[in-house]
């Protein structure tokens, strides 16, 4: 049975991946930071999926000690580590000249420095193995500047520049690194926007996407993901 770890499974598109990865047999270790809808998840997914190991722990991811603490909860309760997905992120827009104080310190903390902080912490049970998939959930406003993206953009960029340094550096153990680059997906952060859900795309997809990638043979790797919706970004 292959084992998973999923950030920021309360909602949205690290809920549905986490939902997809025990849909295709793997068991999961999720976290976010709201312990009720992560613990009404995992009961519902226990009824769903009997047979499949499911762990779960609230976490802060913007803080080095708690995305240690689950890292540890994780490496103690799980035989092996086969994929990866650092999906937990925050989106809050802003134009540098005038976006509150801090907005780029606290981007940085839930957008980058989780995924780094929980990377590390795994990435010896990876390199033991000499095998393993990481997704990092960047966006396409890791490739392009855009209004109002301000410190969101930042942080995203510095995303993907983690993706393509951890690559490199993971070549030689047979360890994959993808970044997903999806553009508008209809999650809980559109409802209200007055976006309709059929105008962008669906977490659904991403997901699907993600595992497409899981099933490459060892010897491919599919380097960056980049989505969009078909009639184009907002």
């Amino acid at each position: 049975m292959p084992y998973a770890v999923v950030t920021g499974a309360s909602q949205g598109m690290g809920k549905v991946i986490a939902e997809k990865l025990l849909k295709e047999g793997f068991s999961v270790a999720v976290c976010a930071r709201n312990q009720d809808k992560l613990s009404g998840n995992v009961a519902a997914w226990q009824q769903q999926f009997p047979g499949r190991q499911i762990i779960f722990r609230a976490t802060d991811l913007s803080k080095k000690e708690e995305v240690y603490a689950f890292g540890d909860f994780v490496l103690n309760e799980f035989p092996s580590i086969d994929l990866l997905v650092n999906n937990a992120g925050t989106y809050l827009p802003g134009n540098l000249a005038d976006e509150p104080e801090g907005l780029l310190e606290t981007l940085i903390g839930t957008n980058l420095y989780s995924a780094y902080w929980l990377t590390r912490k795994l990435l010896p049970i990876f390199i033991r193995n000499k095998a393993g998939h990481i997704f990092n959930m960047c966006s396409v406003a890791s490739l392009k500047a855009y209004p109002n993206g301000g410190a969101y953009s930042i942080s995203k960029y510095a995303l993907l520049g983690f993706s393509e340094n951890l690559r490199e550096e993971l070549r030689p153990f047979n360890i994959k690194v993808t970044s997903l680059c999806p553009g508008a997906t209809y999650t809980p952060s559109w409802e209200g926007s007055g976006v309709e859900p059929e105008r962008i795309m669906e977490s659904a997809d991403v997901a699907a996407m993600l595992y497409s990638s899981w099933l490459l043979s060892p010897q491919a790797n599919v380097d960056t993901i980049i989505m969009r919706p078909v009639k184009g970004d907002l």
